[in-house]
């Protein structure tokens, strides 16, 4: 690690520029009836509108919620705004709850699976037929599976100061997407510590995997939970968002260029089984967008992506190839069950921690091979993630093989990041970032539980199904919201909001011109800068 640099931001001149990091939350929920089933209700009016709402959403499925905060200066910040929606979201939706876990429980065939509505717009309406073509690919369950998004960025003084520091002659935007993706490499290298700390997916009712090929096992004696016995997060394997389609997909991520390059051609080369489905079914109705192996990049399920704001009409990566990176976006997160808004404060400062230490620590070039050690260490993770005999492949940064013991890989990476958490706590006063480090090390040591072996410890203390347990953590989570409601002057403020997002609708189904296949003609022929 280049400590000239941790040594230089402990200046009590630099030290400051810590305080502008930002992070924002987008996090998911599933809509569920009183008794447990999937919601068959649309998404509310007096939520607003889905497609143009800028704190409550949609995800994959009509039923899915996403609720979304700005970039703000702490964690208490970010979870204050996200404590608000949820208030104002069950104080709309009757006697419905939010499902507190990342894996679903009482769904049924796909025909009963809503997919995301977004009005008569092209934009809209492309919008939806992407998500009918995942459920076409993919099968529509996978769309019901939620998350936690992590967006996170560095201010651009703290760029700055690096830039002049590391003597860079690029411009500022390239230095910050440079730097951003030797993050992201670091990231990658990384994330089954995140998995193994706060995967909290262990276990699934059966119905979610009727039909399909597994190898999970009945759990306590209840033929409706299925398991492994050392799992951590089943969503993160090949139940979830790991298609087989796209294990073949290698993407590089040792610069902007590569990176766009590999996902165009994913879009832009037609993928033969999707091929074959066709974009129109029989009666001549979009199924699909196109038959590539990814319709869009967003596609492409990756536990991290780069970032930059896409413009209205404007495709992810054009924003990535007109402005370079501008955060990036953690995606292998787990709600936890065990926190009313699926995230704390705590797992913040730890992520904030982590990702601090993936940017400042070296981040060498990688290949196909550290790609592959990649996916083979989060499917080890998923599935054998707590066995603490575990070993997961370490390569050298000379190209070498070998493996590492997951607790000794762990304890070496949570050493490395002491120093980042005590820069952060000096910056911010107090020991908030040295205490969560230390609850994560207490997880590794086998002194407290990871929320998967605690959701598990429990479900057999209490004799329950999974399904039984995330129901009643579902409940005592809906009167946690429903005993604090807003006043009448935030109400009000949502309700305003929600009014303002279907008049931001309507404007934009009025002002459509030409036929959808000729808007989506123009969409994608953003992607001729791939040909460069």
């Amino acid at each position: 690690m280049p400590n000239h640099h941790l040594a230089a931001l402990a200046q009590p001149q630099t030290l400051q520029l810590l305080k502008g990091i930002r992070r924002g939350i987008e996090k998911e929920s599933l809509r569920v009836a009183a008794d447990g089933a999937l919601a068959q209700t649309p998404h509310g009016p007096t939520l607003g509108s889905a497609l143009t709402h800028d704190s409550i959403t949609t995800d994959f499925a009509e039923s899915l919620l996403e609720f979304i905060t700005p970039p703000v200066a702490t964690p208490e910040e970010a979870l204050q705004i996200l404590d608000r929606i949820h208030r104002y979201t069950y104080s709309q939706i009757g006697d419905e709850r939010l499902w507190v876990n990342s894996m679903p429980c009482r769904i049924g065939d796909d025909d009963e699976i809503p997919v995301a509505r977004y009005g008569s717009s092209h934009s809209g309406t492309m919008k939806t037929v992407y998500r009918l073509g995942l459920g076409l690919r993919y099968g529509r369950a996978m769309q019901t599976i939620a998350g936690i998004h992590y967006n996170f960025s560095v201010p651009d003084d703290l760029w700055k100061w690096l830039h002049e520091r590391e003597g860079s002659d690029e411009s500022l935007g390239d230095f910050k997407t440079r730097r951003y993706f030797d993050l992201i490499r670091n990231f990658r290298r990384h994330y089954w510590l995140l998995i193994y700390l706060f995967g909290a997916a262990p276990a699934v009712c059966a119905s979610f995997v009727e039909g399909r090929e597994h190898s999970l096992e009945v759990f306590n004696g209840d033929d409706h939970t299925l398991h492994t016995p050392f799992a951590t997060s089943l969503r993160m394997g090949d139940l979830g968002y790991n298609s087989d389609a796209q294990q073949s997909l290698i993407v590089c991520y040792n610069d902007l260029p590569s990176y766009l390059s590999t996902l165009c051609a994913a879009i832009s080369r037609p993928y033969a089984p999707y091929h074959e489905l066709g974009v129109k079914d029989a009666d001549g109705h979009f199924q699909q967008l196109t038959t590539g192996l990814l319709q869009i990049e967003n596609e492409f399920y990756s536990p991290i992506r780069p970032k930059n704001p896409a413009k209205m009409g404007e495709t992810a990566l054009s924003a990535l190839d007109n402005r370079g990176v501008e955060y990036i976006e953690v995606r292998c997160l787990d709600l936890n069950p065990f926190a009313p808004l699926g995230i704390d404060a705590q797992q913040m400062r730890f992520l904030d921690s982590f990702l601090l230490h993936c940017l400042l620590h070296d981040s060498p070039k990688t290949d196909d091979a550290d790609y592959r050690a990649t996916q083979e260490n989060q499917n080890r993770i998923v599935y054998r993630g707590r066995d603490p005999e575990l070993r997961l492949i370490h390569l050298s940064q000379n190209g070498g093989g070998g493996e590492l013991k997951l607790t000794d890989w762990a304890t070496r990476l949570l050493d490395e990041m002491e120093p980042i958490a005590d820069l952060l706590d000096s910056a911010w006063g107090g020991d908030d970032y040295r205490r969560a480090l230390a609850a994560q090390r207490a997880k590794v040591s086998g002194e407290a539980l990871t929320p998967a072996a605690h959701m598990l410890a429990e479900m057999k203390e209490r004799g329950q199904s999974f399904f039984q347990w995330a129901s009643d953590k579902a409940e005592q989570h809906r009167q946690y919201f429903l005993e604090r409601p807003l006043d009448s002057t935030a109400q009000r403020e949502f309700a305003l909001q929600a009014e303002a997002s279907l008049q931001k609708q309507a404007q934009v189904e009025d002002t459509d011109r030409g036929t959808f296949e000729d808007f989506l003609g123009h969409y994608y022929a953003q992607y001729i800068f791939c040909q460069r």
